[in-house]
């Protein structure tokens, strides 16, 4: 069904049990291509030993250039970006796969659902803890709590997993290389989708990982995201997520409608142009 890109740098053992995670809890038989940055930790040699599918790089190129990279032998006609510290619960595939056959159009962008640990006020995940590393994760307890753990869809898809198809993914260009090493590269990439007329951005409810939260992004030198946002769209990130995406709303149909010209709106573009003028 999906070809699975996977960035990851240096972190062998949650790489290991997100790939276990596709290979156990999957309906469906998935191409897996890993982009290894660095691989020091051993993940490249673990990575061929396992026959795997993987580009590499000797050092971190960051996640736009990495999944770029990988995308080049997807072979599936869909696209689906993980990140290592994800764990694909059953069902997740299948979810994502329902969803898809409800869909006439090949112009969309699809993410799952995060179970976290934290809370970060993130109206679109499930907040439960069953573990913040792999050495303390209560995997038979997340999965005898799975039935329990329902959301309905909702408006605003932009993070991983996020599905695609693989010709637009190409169409629009992949991620952005100018946002590495990757802060803000996904809204960038859902503003191209919806530049290109893409009007159906779902988080499914029902397709669930479990995500272990910032395994990478700590570790790294972060761009400015918001302010290469606001130059290159000339909005705020938080306009577009609210106005355009309606991030975290409930999904009561299949297509976004265009955002209402109202006073509001003008006003927070009129604010985003001016804060870029004064930059």
């Amino acid at each position: 069904m999906f070809s699975i890109l996977i960035p990851t740098w240096n972190n062998l053992e949650l790489l290991k049990l997100c790939v276990r995670s596709i290979q156990q809890n999957s309906a469906f038989d998935h191409q897996i291509i890993i982009h290894v940055n660095d691989g020091s930790d051993g993940s490249l040699a673990w990575v061929q030993d396992q026959k795997l599918a993987h580009t590499a790089s000797p050092q971190n190129i960051g996640i736009c250039l990495a999944v770029n990279e990988a995308a080049m032998h997807a072979k599936m006609d869909y696209i689906l970006y993980l990140n290592d510290d994800m764990y694909c619960c059953p069902g997740w595939d299948t979810a994502l796969a329902n969803k898809i056959k409800s869909i006439d159009t090949d112009l969309f962008m699809l993410s799952g659902t995060m179970i976290e640990p934290r809370e970060t006020h993130n109206p679109c995940v499930i907040v439960r803890d069953y573990g913040t590393d792999t050495d303390v994760f209560e995997e038979a307890r997340l999965l005898a709590d799975l039935p329990q753990h329902h959301k309905d869809d909702w408006y605003g898809a932009t993070w991983p997993p996020t599905l695609v198809s693989r010709r637009w993914w190409f169409k629009v260009g992949g991620y952005s290389s100018e946002f590495s090493p990757g802060m803000s590269s996904d809204n960038d990439f859902s503003m191209k989708l919806w530049h290109a007329g893409c009007r159906i951005f779902i988080g499914v409810g029902d397709a669930l990982v479990y995500h272990f939260q910032c395994k990478s992004t700590g570790k790294i030198k972060k761009n400015n995201g918001g302010k290469q946002f606001l130059f290159k769209w000339a909005m705020r990130q938080s306009v577009f997520d609210h106005y355009f995406l309606r991030r975290g709303q409930l999904a009561d149909k299949l297509k976004l409608d265009e955002p209402e010209n109202t006073p509001e709106l003008r006003w927070q573009l009129f604010r985003s142009r001016l804060k870029r003028a004064l930059s």
